[in-house]
């Protein structure tokens, strides 16, 4: 038995998987995020501690006979996060995460800095980036930055309590701007430009290795029995990369798309292969000798969130079914979405991007404006796919916007291109985090690595993808025209 743990920024989820490959139990703890300033989003790290104390009791309580038959753990996080610890290991300043704005004028320090940052980085620094997050903690907070003697990505704090040891792996790292993503090592000259060493690193294993030993006291807590010398914690991967393990996607060419908090097209690699001119991510896959090419959008199912909590509907299902209702005539009368709530990264890396609701008329009513958001997610991350080769199959479907068919099939529309909804598909990443621990424990790459069954496929339909076609069309002037005529320093 093998357990995940994917600590996302809405939710902690944990996840029990056989060597069967059978999902056993899951257990979910929510997590808030807090918003104390425009563009700031932090997490208290407290708040993780608590949410994994409540998973792993409630899978206790469903599960602990097979809670006693663990034999590792693997992790999945958001990405970029920073959490600054003192020579204590103390927590000094809420985690500042990966949808965080604030630190857009360090990007561009941090570029005139270190002209090859794309080139040794594979990516442009970015506001969501962790780099820039410490530089504006240099500037802002300098009695901060003065007392950090450790950075670490939200998931490797959570190991830190777990194993006491601090640790992480070349995929979540890549999303550091520290890290040489070839050569998936750090960098000396990035993390200089931080005012930063190595010391102030987690030393690095792969994904799929043993990282340390889950704590002894946690082990008993929580039911598992230890045997041997303990239970493995995998060195696990960015919330990505673990769930393109999950879906099985190790392969070039294999890829999927995300709708979390976040979306993301996430295509497979077997090099490194940066593009950073039209924001395409290039990051270390959770494989050793992988690598892979992402783009993101800040706002996918939160978009629907928010617009489901200003419409007064009573969930995210409601407004879909809403959503869902508007016939093909209105759809091509539908106000246009924007969906940059957060800003954006790719393709337009710009952390004051707006959201924007445009073309309403007295004729639209909330149905429309619930088509209008969950078509512009689609829209934004047909943007994303524009910016990459073309996956060779069908894209799976992963992230907890995967639980509703009809917008599925809407984003298969939009991208034109085939969906898997495979077992599993909406906790890909606390999957992949189990299969990674089960890697770590000695499982062979290619017995654990499978693509789960397919449950739902969805295919491009002609007539929908044509009028997506031409709504998309209009929806790529928005952003440069409004852009141009309100300015933001």
């Amino acid at each position: 038995m093998f357990l995940g743990l994917d600590l996302g920024t809405s939710e902690l989820k944990a996840l029990l998987l056989g060597a069967d490959h059978r999902i056993v139990g899951t257990a979910r703890a929510p997590l808030a995020v807090d918003r104390p300033r425009p563009l700031w989003s932090e997490q208290a790290p407290a708040q993780w501690a608590q949410a994994l104390e409540s998973v792993m009791r409630d899978l206790r309580a469903a599960h602990a006979p097979a809670l006693r038959q663990v034999r590792a753990v693997g992790l999945s996080g958001q990405m970029h996060g920073a959490v600054l610890l003192g020579e204590r290991g103390e927590v000094l300043r809420p985690a500042i995460l990966w949808n965080d704005g604030r630190s857009a004028a360090q990007c561009a320090a941090l570029a005139r800095a270190v002209p090859q940052l794309g080139d040794i980085a594979g990516n442009l620094a970015m506001p969501g980036f962790t780099a820039p997050k410490l530089l504006w903690v240099r500037e802002h907070e300098p009695d901060v930055f003065a007392r950090t003697e450790r950075v670490l990505l939200p998931k490797d704090w959570l190991r830190l309590m777990l194993t006491g040891e601090a640790v992480s792996d070349p995929s979540d790292a890549s999303g550091t701007l520290w890290l040489d993503v070839g050569r998936r090592d750090w960098s000396d000259t990035l993390l200089a430009a931080t005012g930063l060493t190595r010391a102030h690193m987690p030393r690095l294993v792969e994904g799929s290795a043993p990282s340390a030993r889950l704590r002894p006291e946690l082990a008993a807590r929580w039911g598992l029995e230890e045997g041997g010398e303990g239970v493995v914690v995998a060195g696990g991967g960015g919330d990505n990369a673990a769930s393109a393990v999950g879906m099985g996607i190790v392969a070039p060419g294999q890829g999927f798309v995300s709708l979390g908090t976040s979306g993301v097209i996430f295509v497979a690699t077997d090099r490194f292969a940066p593009d950073p001119a039209r924001a395409v991510h290039a990051f270390c896959h959770a494989l050793p000798g992988r690598w892979h090419q992402m783009a993101v959008m800040l706002s996918a199912a939160s978009a629907v969130t928010w617009a489901t909590r200003c419409l007064g509907l009573p969930d995210e299902a409601a407004l879909l079914a809403e959503a869902s209702g508007v016939e093909p005539g209105a759809r091509r009368r539908a106000p246009l979405f924007l969906p940059y709530l957060s800003g954006e990264r790719s393709p337009h890396n710009d952390a004051h991007a707006q959201g924007v609701l445009f073309g309403l008329t007295h004729a639209h009513g909330r149905a429309d404006i619930a088509y209008a958001v969950a078509e512009g997610v689609a829209l934004g991350l047909r943007d994303g796919l524009d910016t990459l080769q073309r996956p060779t199959d069908a894209l799976a479907l992963v992230g907890g916007g995967a639980r509703s068919g009809w917008w599925a099939q809407l984003l298969a529309d939009a991208l034109e291109v085939p969906l898997a909804l495979g077992e599993g598909g909406e906790a890909g990443g606390a999957l992949g985090a189990a299969r990674l621990g089960w890697l770590a424990a000695g499982g062979d790459e290619a017995q654990v690595c499978t693509a789960p069954a397919v449950r739902e496929r969805f295919l491009p339909r002609a007539a929908e993808a044509t009028l997506l076609r031409e709504r998309h069309a209009r929806f790529r002037t928005l952003y440069p025209a409004l852009r141009a005529a309100f300015p933001v320093d």
